[in-house]
Order: C-alpha cells, then structure tokens, then sequence
C-alpha cells in the first residue's frame, strides 16, 4: 500500500540496480581477486605421486554427503510461479495455519510488473525456489490480503481489484476475476466481517464495496476529495469500516445508513493521516496514524479523548493488533523502523533493521511473539517481541 508521505514514482531513486548490487557484495565478500603473476617462475619440475586412493565405495559415499550438505533444503519453484522476485515488497499477511502472502512490485523500471507469493515455511521466505506456489500479475501489487483459507484479494497499481485462488494442493494461484472499476491506482482493500464482501479504496477519491461471489459493485462512494490511502474493516460487522484518505479526513462508514459516512475528527492528529486499523475486541477503537508519525487510539464516540504518541519520524505505513488478550500494536513507517507498543502506547520493541520504507506486517497465529515485516528492501524480517508480563505469568494461573 503506498502511503501519502511517499511516492511509487521515486522507488527507481532508492532502489540499486543488479549490476550495483552484485558489485556491491563482492567487494563487501573480499574485493577483487588479485592479479595473476604475469610471468611466474614455474622453477623446476617435479613429478607428483599419484594420490591415495580411497578404499572401493567410499569415494562415492563421501561425494553424496558432500552434494547433500551442500544442496541444503530442496529448491522446487512451483508451475506457472516466477523465477524472480520483484524488489519492492508491499504486504505480508498470515494465514490461519501459518503460511505467509507475500505481494511484491517492481517499481524502478519502465512497466511495473508483480507478483504473488505462498509460503508455507515463512523463513525461508523470499526465496522463490521455497515457495508453495506463485504467480505473476500484469501490474505492481499496492495492498493485499488473505479471503477465507485459499483466497487472495489484490489492490492493483492498474486500477483493477483482483481475486486470486490457491488450488486445492495449493501449488498454483489461479485468477478469479479482475475488474477495472476504479479510474486509478487502487490503494487499499479489506474484507469485511463474514468474507463475502470487500471494500477497496483507490486514488481516483473512490471507495467501493464488492460483493465477492457475484463480482460485481454494491455501492461507489466519492466522499473523500484525494487518493484514498487506506481502508479497514470492523470486526464482526458487515457493514462498518473506516477510511481515510489525502484530504485529510477519516470516514467511519456503515452501508446501512442513508448518508453513510461519518468524519471522525481526532485533535491529537494534526497532520493527513495515512493508516486505520480496528482494535480487534473494541468496536468502538481503532488506530489512526500520520503522515508525521504520529500514532493514536480513537474513541469514535469520543474521538478528542484519544491517547497519542509521537512513535516514528515519518509516514506511518501500516498497523497489526497482536493476539494477546491486551493486544500490543505493531506499527511500520517510511523511517524504516518498526515499533511495538501496550495499550498505553508505551514502546515495548523497537527494529530499525530494514534498509528502506517498511510496507507490511504481520503477527504470526503459531507464536504470538513472532511479528514478520517486509519492505522495498527487499527484506522478509522476523522479530521476536518481548512477551508483557500479565500474558507469560497467566500461562501458570489456568487452573486445570
């Protein structure tokens, strides 16, 4: 998903070319090879015994555990699946048995191509040759996330929102459908509550709710006066979610109403938002933030009450509630740092590990201390969140 603090034009700027980047780690490996001695004295020549050889059978033994260790794990890139990533790496959602979507763009060069992709060993994630399976799209990919167990829903940079399938041996994506229905870039999508519907926002100022199984536009809103940044969906209902967008509003939507959306205005951030994201036991809080870094919890009934904290220096990119019974709130910005914060916004965990903006993120559902980030470095990153102190002690209090 682009954010408003930044540009998808300005990602050939930051990016390095492969002929930069292949020269790049071979003089961080060791440099440049020395050059040959152009006349060496060969001095005089000496006959060798020939060498020992080992005893019948060993000599092949000895060659399969060298070709085992060496090959590692098996490399299979899946039917149809790319044979190269694209650099930009724009989301990373998990599924419910811990298989990880990626969404990858290519943004430095003449088209912008993309790509997805199913792993179901996230650490071995980017690497294509470990993929369950992949697939290539006409355009970059700006937002994506899981329908259901095998669907895929994709915002495209070509303006149409797309939906993807996983076979059922989930080794091939297989294309839904693909409508052209915004006048831009799609920016965000989400699924509502039920999975039926999907709501997507674009930067031709539209949002529009999709019916899935029938393919087709429920309802086209022009509310907002900009490109619409992003767009969140409220737990448990199938009509309410929020949106905000380049005109510095943010919209609590509910389909059911005759004038549908609500401006929530919020004191305590004085600058163009650029993320949402529900609290997923609260229907009445969600997470809003900046393009100036800027993070708040918001009260939709009482919105001047929120609590906010200066967490980043730039464009907040995204935020994922964490499974705890207190949910801590991960958040990513184009300072290219990550933060992990408790319900009173206090930083618990702090990664400045990526090279470039961070753009997804992800908690994953086997282990509620493991939070995965990627971003236009490139980079899959997997950190290890300290537990708050009430989760780990109230493992020992369950009465049996």
């Amino acid at each position: 998903m682009a954010a408003a603090g930044g540009s998808r034009d300005g990602a050939g700027e930051r990016a390095l070319s492969r002929e930069e980047a292949a020269r790049a780690a071979r003089e961080h490996v060791g440099g440049a090879a020395p050059a040959p001695d152009p006349d060496p004295d060969p001095g005089p020549a000496m006959e060798e015994p020939p060498p020992e050889q080992p005893p019948a059978g060993e000599e092949d033994a000895d060659a399969d555990a060298e070709d085992a260790v060496a090959a590692g794990p098996e490399w299979n890139i899946p039917p149809n699946a790319p044979a190269c990533m694209e650099r930009h790496l724009e989301g990373a959602h998990y599924r419910a048995d811990g298989a990880l979507l990626l969404g990858a763009s290519g943004l430095n060069g003449r088209c912008w191509a993309g790509s997805l992709w199913v792993f179901a060993d996230p650490r071995r994630a980017p690497s294509e040759g470990f993929c369950t399976a992949g697939v290539q799209t006409e355009a970059g990919v700006a937002d994506l996330c899981w329908v259901a167990d095998r669907g895929i829903l994709v915002a495209s940079d070509s303006g149409a929102v797309e939906l993807w399938e996983l076979d059922e041996k989930e080794t091939l994506i297989v294309n839904k459908f693909c409508k052209y229905e915004h006048d831009d870039i799609v920016m965000a999508v989400a699924v509502l509550a039920g999975s039926t519907h999907v709501v997507s926002g674009g930067r031709d100022f539209c949002v529009k709710v999709w019916d899935l199984p029938q393919q087709t536009v429920l309802h086209s809103y022009r509310a907002h006066s900009d490109a619409v940044t992003c767009v969140a969906s409220c737990p448990g209902k199938d009509t309410v979610f929020l949106s905000c967008a380049e005109d510095n509003r943010t919209l609590l939507w509910d389909t059911r109403c005759p004038k549908p959306a609500t401006r929530i205005v919020c004191s305590a951030c004085n600058h163009l938002p650029t993320s949402v994201m529900w609290h997923p036991h609260k229907s009445d809080i969600f997470a809003l933030g900046d393009e100036n870094g800027t993070v708040a919890l918001v009260d939709t009934k009482n919105p001047d009450s929120a609590l906010s904290s200066t967490v980043h220096a730039r464009n907040i990119t995204g935020f994922a509630f964490s499974t705890h019974s207190s949910p801590l709130l991960a958040s990513i910005s184009e300072d290219c740092s990550v933060a992990v914060l408790d319900s009173d916004l206090s930083e618990v965990f702090r990664s400045r590990s990526h090279q470039d903006f961070v753009k997804g993120l992800s908690w994953s559902p086997s282990d509620n201390a493991l939070l995965t980030t990627v971003g236009w470095d490139h980079q899959v990153l997997h950190h290890t969140v300290p537990i708050p102190t009430a989760e780990a002690s109230g493992v020992n209090c369950v009465k049996e």
